[in-house]
C-alpha cells in the first residue's frame, strides 16, 4: 500500500511539473512536422536539415562563449566549436546540396551500422547456438544491404519514414495528455 502511494505521489509531482496542456501541445507540433514531411517532404526536409546548421553554428559560439567562464576540457571545447561552427555555415551557405548530402549520408550511417549489428548478431548466435540472434543478425544484415545498394532511394524516403514516426509520436502524446488531464481532474 506504501508503494502505491508513493509511486501516486511520484506521478502527481511529475504531472505538477508537466501540465496535461504541455502535453497536448507538443502532440500537435508533432502531427504538424509529421504531416509537413509526409506532404511537402522535401521543402520540410531542407527547412529541417536549415534548422540543425542553425543549431550548431549558434551551439558553436555558445561553446566558446561558455570559455570565458569555465576552461575545464578547453581542447575539446574548441574542437567541437570549430566543428559545429564549420558545419553551420557550411550547410547555411549550400543548403540544397547539403540536404541531399545529409540524408545520403545518414542512410549511408544506417546501412554500415545495420551491416554491423546483424554480423554480431550472428557471430553471437552462431557461438551460443541462439536462433533469435541469428534472425535478428539475417534481418539486418538485409537491412543494411538494401540500404547499401539503393541510398539514393533510401534517401528519398527517410522524410515519408520521419513522417510517419511523428504521426505515431504526436497521436500517443496527445493519448497522454487527455490521460494527465483526466488524472488531474480526478
Amino acid at each position: 500500500m506504501a508503494g502505491s502511494d508513493t509511486a501516486m505521489q511520484s506521478a502527481t509531482a511529475e504531472m505538477q511539473l508537466f501540465p496535461w496542456w504541455l502535453f497536448l501541445l507538443w502532440g500537435l507540433l508533432t502531427l504538424l512536422i509529421g504531416l509537413s514531411f509526409l506532404f511537402s517532404p522535401g521543402i520540410t526536409t531542407a527547412l529541417f536539415i536549415l534548422f540543425l546548421a542553425a543549431y550548431w553554428f549558434v551551439g558553436g559560439l555558445f561553446m566558446i562563449g561558455s570559455l570565458f567562464f569555465d576552461r575545464t576540457n578547453m581542447g575539446m571545447k574548441v574542437l567541437l566549436a570549430v566543428i559545429n561552427i564549420f558545419a553551420g555555415v557550411l550547410i547555411l551557405s549550400h543548403p540544397l546540396y547539403s540536404t541531399i548530402f545529409a540524408l545520403s549520408f545518414l542512410v549511408l550511417f544506417l546501412g554500415f551500422w545495420a551491416c554491423f549489428i546483424g554480423s554480431v548478431h550472428l557471430y553471437h548466435a552462431i557461438g551460443a547456438g541462439d536462433l533469435g540472434n541469428g534472425v535478428l543478425g539475417v534481418i539486418s544484415l538485409v537491412f543494411g544491404i538494401l540500404l547499401l545498394s539503393h541510398p539514393f532511394i533510401a534517401a528519398a524516403i527517410v522524410p515519408f519514414v520521419a513522417g510517419g514516426f511523428c504521426l505515431v509520436s504526436g497521436l500517443s502524446t496527445l493519448y497522454v495528455a487527455f490521460l494527465a488531464k483526466k488524472a488531474v481532474a480526478a
